[in-house]
């Protein structure tokens, strides 16, 4: 599948966008909490993910109460979807598509925003709304036209899907291929650390599934030598590029 508004488009930039940091049971890590923005060279317009809900922009304490969060951690800082696209120059209404890897609680923070197509894996969006937080299911699917994937699809030139399952059963991965930078993975929560597959992906619904998914990732990276980017790695996350800077 190519989006048709991506038909003969080519990525040519890649941005990373920081919505927070976030400290995981009592300081046991900090993590840093990406989005990303990939722009192609005829000016669309991508969002992956979004950090947390627009709610915790207005009153931190009381959803992170009704969520249940404060068993798992604490939202430490909290920088909203939109001010961090407009470090960018761009508008949530400008972008082309919201692509979700996954419906946890901190990578929706775009989707009761957005009005351009939704693009997600078939078995994530299965489920009635997204998976959140613990049994907390406060966020629904947007009412916009939904772009489901079951298998590997290429969006454009320089822009592959790639499902990877474990983390949730409906995951996703990005494979970018930059002008300059080369290859680029974007793993998502399919590991979230560098030391995730020793640790055995503790974090992960299916650890199994999880472990086959992330040593196949791996394995593609080593293949194309491919700047790999984690979900949420402490010791990698001060040395990426953010927003206003960028990969190209």
């Amino acid at each position: 599948m190519i989006l048709p508004a991506l038909s003969g488009h080519r990525l040519k930039r890649l941005t990373i966008l920081d919505c927070g940091t976030f400290s995981v049971r009592g300081g046991e890590r900090i993590i840093g909490l990406p989005a990303y923005l990939l722009e192609t060279d005829q000016g669309a317009k991508l969002l992956v993910d979004g950090g947390f809900p627009p709610s915790y922009a207005t009153d931190p304490d009381a959803a992170a109460a009704a969520d249940g969060l404060p068993r798992f951690g604490a939202l430490t800082d909290h920088h909203d979807i939109a001010s961090e696209l407009a470090r960018t120059g761009t508008r949530i209404e400008d972008l082309t598509a919201h692509i979700l890897t996954h419906g946890h609680i901190d990578h929706v923070g775009a989707l009761s925003r957005i009005t351009c197509p939704l693009i997600v894996t078939a078995i994530e969006r299965a489920d009635p709304k997204p998976c959140y937080f613990g049994t907390a299911r406060p966020v629904d699917w947007p009412m916009v036209e939904n772009l489901t994937i079951n298998d590997q699809t290429q969006l454009c030139d320089g822009i592959t899907l790639l499902p990877t399952p474990g983390h949730t059963p409906g995951h996703m991965s990005l494979l970018l291929t930059l002008p300059e930078t080369g290859p680029v993975i974007l793993a998502a929560d399919a590991i979230n650390r560098a030391s995730e597959p020793d640790e055995g992906y503790p974090d992960a619904d299916d650890p199994i599934t999880a472990h086959t998914t992330g040593s196949a990732l791996m394995k593609l990276s080593d293949k194309l030598g491919a700047l790999f980017i984690y979900g949420h790695d402490p010791a990698q996350w001060p040395d990426l590029r953010k927003a206003p800077a960028f990969y190209d």
